[in-house]
């Protein structure tokens, strides 16, 4: 059996308004992994996913180029508990602002 890795990514640079988290799911989802992505109050996207390990770094290889419109300055890694990363269910889900409260997500306004 895979062993799952989880992890929490922070995409800076000119990432939003550009489609990068709708354009984040068909990788993310392409390479079977489970989470969700949202666009943070800074101006950074996040996402947390969980997923075998070459699945995760493919994935981290990918947000380093992002679609077309986007200019991604870094991507950072940390620890994300796989409960955090799959809180969304099976698949990749794009979190609106909406919903960021289902998830225990805090954003300022």
């Amino acid at each position: 059996m895979t062993e799952l890795t989880s992890i929490r990514l922070r995409v800076t640079g000119h990432v939003q308004g550009v489609g990068f988290r709708d354009w984040t799911q068909a990788p993310a989802e392409n390479l079977g992994l489970s989470g969700r992505g949202r666009n943070a109050a800074d101006g950074s996207v996040e996402a947390w996913v969980s997923g075998s390990a070459g699945a995760v770094a493919d994935l981290v290889e990918a947000l380093g180029h992002g679609p077309a419109a986007a200019r991604v300055a870094s991507v950072e890694t940390g620890p994300a508990d796989a409960a955090s990363a799959a809180a969304a269910g099976p698949g990749f889900r794009i979190l609106r602002r909406a919903v960021y409260a289902l998830y225990g997500l805090c954003v300022a306004s």
